[in-house]
């Protein structure tokens, strides 16, 4: 539940704001929810308080989630999947000067390092998605799909260096997937296949073996500093 305190921050403070899911992927259909993602920047004065400003913010309304600006950055570093998608959302619905300087800055987070923080969330999901096999008979074919993209985007995230968020010509395949028409067994194989592509792509990316924090930390300093007034 949002506090007002978190919903002021997110409504008087966001500095970028976009949409994710299936709508940023290209996998919408008529029952997609609009999934909303953002960035807000706490005053500086706020942590100078004991009680400091929340890292994170759920709403206010439904779908909306939104990270204080230098915990975002600190998963963006360590190459958290859901917060790197985020930056390169194809559905961009605000950014300020603070957010369009995130957004030039985001090719700073990318490195090697997200081949083991993709592949470690990719070998989470597959592990439910067998435990639902066994229990159940049949996978929740959604996040099945969800598996496959998300192995497809590492892959080429490290063939090329260059993040894409949205799925192309793989959305009639994954649509499939989602509606329970491709057999569980075929999207283990699909998996695998992913999963090796995405070692030997690691072996030769053009990525740097880790981000570039220094200009991370110089925005951040930036940042706070212009907020504090000095």
């Amino acid at each position: 539940m949002t506090t007002p305190a978190g919903e002021r921050l997110v409504r008087d403070h966001t500095v970028y704001a976009c949409v994710m899911g299936s709508r940023a992927f290209g996998l919408a259909t008529e029952d997609s929810d609009t999934d909303r993602r953002g960035v807000y920047l706490a005053p500086t004065a706020l942590f100078w308080r004991l009680d400091k400003p929340p890292t994170h913010v759920e709403g206010p309304g439904p779908e909306r989630f939104s990270w204080e600006l230098e915990r975002f950055c600190g998963l963006a570093l360590r190459a958290n999947p859901n917060v790197l998608e985020c930056l390169h959302s194809p559905i961009v619905e605000y950014a300020d000067g603070t957010g369009r300087e995130l957004l030039a800055l985001r090719g700073a987070f990318l490195s090697r390092l997200a081949h083991g923080t993709f592949a470690g969330y990719a070998v989470g999901r597959r592990r439910k998605l067998e435990a639902q096999v066994r229990q159940h008979g049949a996978p929740r074919w959604k996040d099945a799909a969800h598996l496959l993209r998300l192995l497809a985007s590492c892959r080429d995230l490290l063939r090329t260096g260059e993040l894409r968020v949205e799925v192309g010509d793989a959305r009639e395949d994954l649509l499939a997937v989602r509606r329970g028409e491709v057999a569980w067994r075929e999207v283990e194989r699909r998996a695998d296949r992913l999963a090796e592509e995405n070692d030997r792509a690691a072996e030769r990316s053009p990525l740097p073996p880790g981000p570039d924090l220094p200009a991370v930390e110089d925005f951040l300093v930036r940042t706070r500093r212009a907020s504090a007034g000095g």
